[in-house]
């Protein structure tokens, strides 16, 4: 029998938290350092610049094609090997910094590597979840992966993967292959069965990815809540990243804040983030999962509005203060419904056409950013966020009704044919 700790999430669970918030501390070093050691070779913006690029292109490449191997293979095992090659491809960097030999070329190629591998990870741990979990406890389940990888990332990689490249150069590359080593090995000790079963007899049809992949994307478009939610997330994370891209000239230009205090901001978003991740589960018990997302919703229009017209930092600290929040409130929920909704069968490619969707919208939006700033100023990025997120509340505020909300919660994933579309309108 499973072990049920302080937080009723049992072992397994407690196991694959440890795996995933160390991967998310070592994955935060490594970009922190990256951009520092191109910028310690070259002072080319573009070069820079390139670094972030080849982050990001691996989720636009990859993240379908991630889901159907989470969904045809063994996904912890899956999990596994993706960590142990990053090990050995961190170690190969680490050694070729710290001996001379490395240059920007092995640095990109580490973090295209490196990059895919978490692509894949994040929809196979995604669709590893509602196995390790009672139905019941996805949204605490959720909110304790999400907090940890927020106080990873956003709160302890930055000053530390600052002060170990200070050290070395190579030395945040080499903890991050330690973290994703450790990850392997705690992820190894989760005991189960994670392939998802399936009922296909068609070898030709087992065998072809485009048709895996258009299975999971046309049961998706079927879904009316879980679409909605999809391409919200798109289309906010594209006026999100567009406000962040330039929120360190807004904090030098408007605000009169050098690096440490541009630092901080991020540091309130953070603090939000963990503080709603830690409590989540019982906010949304409270208000609704409804309530939830349209006050959400609301939150977004506040954050734009607030960084567009106000001088005040401390207004600004706490609206990204209270976005941080919603940020972690929002994963829950649609992490949970999505997790509820979704066939076993389809738990990888569901989950990896969310993850295409979310990078696709943060491309779009860094490049967005910088040309809006350019063209008509500092606060147009965010006057622009503000109207977009104006209009998806009111085109979305119906859809999430209690009723809606409330049938994905009662019915089972199980019961939801994969070949047969149920939309939930």
């Amino acid at each position: 029998m499973t072990r049920q700790g302080e937080s009723g999430l049992g072992t397994r669970f407690a196991q694959l938290w440890a795996a995933s918030t160390l991967s998310a501390l070592g994955s935060g070093l490594a970009t922190v350092a990256a951009p520092l050691f191109v910028a310690s070779r070259t002072d080319d913006p573009l070069v820079v610049a390139a670094a972030s690029a080849v982050a990001w292109l691996p989720w636009l490449l990859f993240a379908l094609p991630g889901g159907v191997l989470a969904d045809r293979l063994d996904r912890r095992r899956l999990m596994i090997v993706i960590d142990l090659v990053r090990v050995v491809a961190l170690a190969v960097l680490a050694t070729a910094i710290m001996t001379g030999r490395a240059g920007v070329a092995l640095l990109y190629a580490v973090l295209f590597v490196v990059n895919t591998g978490e692509v894949v990870f994040r929809a196979a741990s995604q669709a590893m979840l509602p196995t390790v979990v009672p139905r019941h406890r996805l949204e605490r389940a959720n909110g304790w992966l999400g907090g940890g990888t927020t106080l990873m990332q956003g709160m302890l990689a930055g000053p530390l993967g600052g002060f170990l490249f200070v050290l070395a150069a190579g030395s945040p590359f080499l903890v991050n292959a330690v973290t994703y080593a450790l990850s392997a090995v705690l992820v190894a000790l989760v005991g189960g069965n994670f392939r998802a079963e399936t009922t296909d007899v068609d070898p030709s049809r087992t065998r072809s990815i485009r048709r895996e992949i258009a299975e999971g994307l046309r049961w998706l478009a079927h879904q009316r809540l879980l679409r909605t939610m999809s391409v919200l997330i798109g289309l906010l994370n594209v006026t999100l990243t567009a406000a962040l891209a330039v929120l360190v000239l807004l904090a030098g230009e408007r605000l009169g804040l050098g690096s440490v205090g541009y630092g901080l901001l991020f540091t309130c978003m953070a603090t939000g983030g963990v503080l709603g991740a830690l409590l989540g589960d019982r906010l949304i018990a409270r208000v609704g999962a409804t309530w939830t997302v349209r006050i959400g919703l609301l939150i977004e229009a506040g954050l734009h509005l607030a960084l567009a017209a106000s001088r005040s930092t401390i207004v600004i600290g706490f609206a990204l203060f209270a976005f941080g929040v919603h940020g972690a409130l929002w994963n829950i929920v649609a992490n949970s419904l999505r997790q509820r909704l979704t066939p076993p069968t389809l738990q990888g490619r569901v989950a990896s056409a969310n993850l295409f969707v979310a990078a696709g919208g943060n491309c779009v939006g860094a490049l967005l950013g910088g040309v809006l700033a350019a063209r008509f100023g500092i606060t147009a990025p965010y006057w622009v966020g503000l109207a977009v997120a104006i209009g998806v509340s009111v085109a979305t505020w119906r859809v999430f009704d209690r009723a809606t909300v409330a049938s994905a919660y009662a019915d089972p994933a199980s019961a939801v044919p994969a070949r047969q579309p149920a939309p939930v309108n």
